[in-house]
C-alpha cells in the first residue's frame, strides 16, 4: 500500500479499535502517519520502543502489599490509565523485541490486559516494525501473536511523499530532485555495504542540513551521512543550477519571461513556483504565471498545472486559461 492509502485504512481500523500491524522498510514514515492519525482524530498517543524494553517493564514489578497480605504487579507509568481517555498506543519495533518483551505485549494486545493493568476501552492499539529482508535483527512474530492484527504492507510513494513535502514546507530544491530523480526517494537495498541511504525520513534530514547553512567545506560531508555519498555529489549538482534561476516574483508579477535552460533547473523552477501558490494567491498572479508556463517545454507546463489542481487552485476563470488549454490540452490527453 502507498502511504495515503495506509493511513486511510488505519483511520478506519483505529475507529473500531481493531489491532493492526504495519511492515515497511525502515525510514518511509510508519510512525508519523500513525502520529498524523492521532493529531487529526484529537487522541492521545503513547509511542513505545519495544526493543527497547524488558518484560517487566510491561508486565509491571510484583511487589508485597502487606495490607492484603499478597503479591501485586506495579503496572508501568507509561500507560494510559484514565478510563475516560481515548487513543492510539503504538507498539513500534514489536517484531525486533526479545520474545519474552513480544509475549507480554501478546497478552497486550490479546486480552487489552497485562499483569494488574487493563487498558482503557478509548485506546486503540498499532503496532508496527521491520520486514525480516529489511537487513534489521528481527525476532519471527509466533503465529498466534500474528493472528491478532490485520496486517498492512506499506511502500514508499514519490507523489504522495511530495504532498507531504510540500505540506512541511520541505526546501523545494529538495522536492525538485525527488521530481527529477524518483529514484532517489528509497535507495535502501541498493549497495548493501552502505552505511548511508535515501528514505522518505533521510531526506528530511537532507532538509534540516541545508536549514543549518554549514560551510561549503562541510556540505558534501554532511549530505554524504544522510543519503550516501554518490547521491549527495548528485544532488549537489543538482543544486549548483538553483542559484541561475530567474526571480519568482517577477515571473508572478508579469516582469519576466525568462526561461531556465537545463532540465534540472526548470524542474525546481516548476516546484518553487508551484509552492509560491496558496489560497491566498491573487488572481493577477495566477494569470501571469499560466502566461509563464507557455513559454514552458510542454512537460513542465503541464507539470505545474497540474500540481495547482492537485490542490483544488482554480484556474479555469482566468483570461489566459483558454490559451493555456489551447497549446497544451491536447498533450495532456495523449
Amino acid at each position: 500500500m502507498n502511504p495515503q492509502s495506509a493511513k486511510r485504512a488505519i483511520a478506519h481500523l483505529v475507529d473500531r479499535k481493531v489491532p493492526m500491524f504495519v511492515w515497511g522498510p525502515p525510514g518511509i514514515g510508519k510512525s508519523s502517519i500513525v502520529k498524523q492519525i492521532a493529531n487529526e482524530k484529537e487522541l492521545e498517543y503513547i509511542d513505545l520502543r519495544l526493543s527497547l524494553l524488558d518484560p517487566t517493564d510491561l508486565r509491571g514489578i510484583p511487589f508485597f502489599d502487606a495490607k492484603n497480605d499478597k503479591a501485586v504487579w506495579a503496572p508501568a507509568s507509561f500507560l494510559p490509565t484514565d478510563e475516560n481517555s481515548s487513543g492510539i498506543l503504538f507498539l513500534d519495533e514489536l517484531n525486533t523485541a526479545a520474545p519474552m518483551v513480544q509475549a507480554s505485549a501478546y497478552q497486550l494486545i490479546l486480552d487489552r490486559k497485562v499483569g494488574e493493568y487493563t487498558l482503557p476501552d478509548g485506546w486503540a492499539i498499532v503496532a508496527a516494525g521491520n520486514r525480516e529482508s529489511d537487513r534489521g535483527v528481527v525476532f519471527r512474530m509466533a503465529a498466534p501473536l500474528a493472528n491478532r492484527f490485520i496486517h498492512l504492507d506499506m511502500e514508499s510513494n514519490v507523489e504522495d511523499w511530495k504532498t507531504w513535502a510540500q505540506n512541511s514546507n520541505l526546501r523545494h530544491s529538495i522536492i525538485a530532485f525527488i521530481s527529477y530523480r524518483p529514484d532517489a526517494l528509497f535507495t535502501f537495498g541498493a549497495n548493501a555495504e552502505a552505511k548511508a541511504f535515501a528514505t522518505p525520513r533521510t531526506w528530511e534530514y537532507v532538509n534540516e542540513i541545508l536549514e543549518s547553512e554549514p560551510e561549503d567545506d562541510l556540505l558534501l560531508a554532511m549530505l554524504s551521512g544522510a543519503i550516501g555519498e554518490d547521491l549527495a555529489a548528485s544532488f549537489l549538482g543538482f543544486l549548483s543550477v538553483e542559484k541561475s534561476l530567474p526571480d519568482i516574483e517577477a515571473i508572478l508579477a508579469g516582469e519576466s519571461k525568462e526561461v531556465p535552460a537545463e532540465t534540472s533547473a526548470l524542474h525546481i523552477l516548476s516546484t518553487a513556483l508551484t509552492m509560491r501558490i496558496d489560497d491566498e494567491t491573487r488572481s493577477q498572479e495566477l494569470n501571469n504565471l499560466l502566461a509563464y508556463t507557455l513559454n514552458l517545454p510542454a512537460e513542465f507546463a503541464i507539470m505545474i498545472v497540474q500540481d495547482l489542481r492537485g490542490r483544488n487552485i482554480e484556474l479555469d476563470y482566468l483570461s489566459n486559461w483558454a490559451l493555456w488549454s489551447k497549446n497544451f490540452t491536447k498533450i495532456l490527453h495523449t
